[in-house]
């Protein structure tokens, strides 16, 4: 089945069975074009979610005056343009994330306990310093080594919910962390 006719079919029966072959053919594409835009993982994967989210939601004004990879191109390059511009911070955001990751961080090679005991009293006094949600959602997944799914069915929210609501909390822990002194 065409790109085309599975398109029309999707919107003439309302198939959401249909969209997923439609995702399958066309997810690593978009994954990558998202991919080259923020050049982070988790954002790529939250983008191309968007993307498919809005493409359901807009098939129908697909009129088939290209071909649909093309449309689907121009969405993706369209959404993820939109989605740079939107966020002027985000570079700067991207390379404080990039040279400090709260889950990689390299210790100092000094490992005696005064340090290791101002070490932790920084990450506490940082974490004081985020919001209750950003510090709870932390909890569930550090602490208490919450899967994605059971932070999902505790919190009640979707999958790139949690996900990006992680990542904003890391980063918002991140910053404190490195005002912290």
């Amino acid at each position: 089945m065409t790109d085309q006719e599975l398109v029309s079919r999707i919107v003439d029966h309302n198939d959401t069975a249909l969209f997923s072959v439609l995702y399958d053919r066309f997810s690593h594409n978009i994954y990558n074009k998202c991919y080259h835009f923020v050049k982070n993982e988790d954002e790529a994967k939250d983008l191309s979610q968007d993307i498919f989210l809005k493409l359901y939601l807009k098939l129908s004004s697909f009129q088939g005056k290209s071909k649909f990879s093309t449309w689907v191109y121009s969405f993706t390059y369209n959404h993820c343009v939109n989605y740079v511009n939107r966020n002027p911070k985000r570079k700067y955001e991207m390379r404080l994330t990039e040279n400090f990751d709260i889950e990689n961080y390299a210790e100092d090679r000094d490992d005696s306990m005064d340090h290791l005991e101002r070490k932790g009293k920084r990450i506490n006094n940082a974490l004081q310093k985020i919001s209750v949600n950003d510090r709870s959602i932390l909890e569930l997944k550090y602490k208490q080594n919450l899967s994605l799914k059971n932070i999902e069915n505790t919190l009640g929210i979707g999958e790139s919910a949690v996900k990006m609501r992680i990542k904003r909390a890391k980063e918002r822990l991140a910053n404190s962390y490195a005002m912290a002194v």
